[in-house]
């Protein structure tokens, strides 16, 4: 019998890092490589993610030069991947509480509020997202920090 798939919430800060390098950009991919493991892991966002990606791409576009062909074809890489994609309308009434409770934006609480509704682990790269949530409930792990499995030698 096979070990279950691994299961995490990944946000924007997390998958910019497989285009664009930035610190951390190994540990995103070495996180989505886990995507062709056997069994695959699987990777969880509200929709609200997608455009979060886009507009990461839009300021490294406007503010560093990055080639617009190159943001085009992130966005179609992104749309290619196997990820399990949530309404964000089915998160928003928890997320708002989740937002005034803890200090944190209704779209960075849209990822953790998913995270807990499927039990499992948020990922992120925004370390003062971390901090703010440190003394919380709330199964937010940072990429730095996240015990990443190697995927076996084919």
């Amino acid at each position: 019998m096979s070990a279950p798939p691994l299961a995490w919430v990944v946000d924007a800060s997390v998958a910019i890092k497989l285009f664009v390098v930035e610190p951390l950009s190994e540990r995103a991919d070495a996180l989505f490589a886990q995507l062709a493991a056997d069994p695959p892991a699987r990777l969880f966002v509200p929709d609200l993610f997608f455009a979060e990606c886009a507009n990461i791409l839009w300021k490294h576009v406007r503010r560093f030069g990055y080639s617009v062909d190159h943001a085009q074809r992130d966005v179609a890489d992104w749309r290619a991947l196997a990820l399990y994609t949530t309404s964000t309308a089915d998160l928003m009434a928890i997320a708002l509480e989740m937002a005034i409770s803890q200090g944190i934006t209704a779209y960075d609480a849209c990822y953790v509020a998913l995270a807990q509704q499927l039990s499992i682990p948020f990922v992120t790269a925004d370390e003062a997202l971390i901090h703010k949530l440190a003394a919380s409930p709330y199964d937010v792990q940072w990429l730095g920090s996240l015990t990443i499995p190697p995927l076996p030698e084919s």
